[in-house]
């Protein structure tokens, strides 16, 4: 259990694809948080003192041969391994804290192959505070289910997701009552679009007497679609004549195809993303065709192809028509615009559950509220 507001928040990321990899980088980087377990598809890595980032953010292909490549000798047999890390010393005396040199420690890591990681990692669900899914949503419902397996195993665990279509994000809503009995604590939403454009929004409205429009339109720059599979199937059942199913079903040579034809890049309108619902939720609009969402990715090019903007336009309150645009750096990349929000959701997730309030909540319920 996460005791004060000075320890460590043990984090947990399922899975271990391209997001998976920027969330352990980016984990790494804030004093924090403590990443303490990931997933992939075949199995696990996992220790109570936590794992090495830098290793996780950078395995190519399987994450627990990549791990155990990574860390060298040290097997016990079991799917056990020893890793040295340099430790200091800590002791107390008159004048205060001390710290020693540092020294090597043998810490255990699990590292191991099964055929059923997510219940793995429920099984060590005592030794963390917060999960982070990064897994890939096609079906919408897969999601949502692991939040009720994990639910209805009472794990009393704050989770944060990056989700993106509506009717998925409907599904995590439908969950709320389940969560509660739980003592469980859902941020759902809660990456880039919907999260943190979703988000901005909220904020603009709070200069209108009537939010009329809500339009997103955001640039992605992938130098290698590969290392975003998931993320970009996503995409691709927005395209005209292809749905979450279709999308799902296609081989890697069919991407490719797909990629060739359009140079790599893709363009999408009038996307079903939960924007709408979670600005609905709130009150910034009354429709959720006042939102409107769209983007242009590039699967070859790092450099994003147009601006990240949100622009909300409405009525001031002295009768005028007028808009409030927010606009991502450029320099910003996806990874960071969605696992950076998510985080600092995660962190707000584990406050909720301090003061006692679990359920499921959106990426749009912790920021002024529209006053009508």
């Amino acid at each position: 259990m996460h005791e004060t507001e000075h320890d460590p928040i043990r984090v947990a990321v399922l899975g271990a694809g391209g997001l998976g990899k920027a969330a352990a980088k980016i984990i790494g980087m804030k004093r924090e948080l403590t990443l303490c377990a990931m997933c992939d598809s075949k199995g696990l890595v996992a220790s109570p003192k936590g794992l090495e980032t830098r290793i996780l953010a950078t395995i190519s292909g399987d994450l627990v041969n990549g791990y155990r490549q990574a860390v060298g000798p040290g097997d016990d047999g079991g799917g056990g391994l020893q890793v040295a890390r340099a430790v200091e010393a800590r002791s107390s005396t008159s004048l205060g804290t001390v710290l020693s040199e540092p020294r090597l420690m043998a810490e255990p890591v699990e590292a191991r192959h099964c055929d059923d990681p997510l219940g793995a990692i429920l099984e060590l669900s005592d030794q963390l505070d917060g999960i982070l899914i990064a897994l890939p949503n096609l079906p919408n419902e897969f999601i949502p289910g692991v939040i009720e397996r994990f639910a209805r195993a009472k794990t009393g665990l704050v989770f944060v997701d990056v989700l993106k279509r509506t009717r998925a994000v409907e599904q995590m809503f439908a969950l709320d009552a389940l969560v509660k009995r739980s003592q469980s604590v859902i941020l759902t939403g809660c990456g880039a679009t919907p999260g943190l454009l979703a988000a901005a929004a909220v904020l603009a409205a709070q200069s209108f007497i009537e939010v009329e429009k809500v339009d997103i339109w955001w640039g992605v720059g992938i130098a290698n679609w590969n290392a975003y599979k998931a993320t970009i199937r996503e995409d691709i059942a927005h395209l005209p004549g292809y749905s979450v199913e279709r999308a799902n079903a296609m081989s890697d040579a069919e991407v490719d195809a797909l990629l060739e034809q359009t140079n790599g890049l893709l363009e999408l309108r009038h996307m079903e993303h939960a924007d709408d619902v979670l600005l609905k939720r709130v009150g910034v609009v009354d429709d959720l065709a006042q939102v409107e969402v769209g983007g242009v990715m590039d699967t070859r090019h790092p450099k994003k192809p147009v601006s990240t903007t949100m622009t909300l336009t409405g009525v001031t309150f002295d009768g005028k028509r007028s808009s409030h645009k927010f606009i991502l750096g450029d320099e910003t990349t996806m990874a960071a615009n969605v696992i950076g929000p998510a985080l600092g959701y995660l962190k707000r997730g584990i406050w909720l559950k301090a003061q006692g309030l679990f359920g499921v909540f959106g990426c749009t319920e912790f920021l002024p509220m529209v006053v009508r």
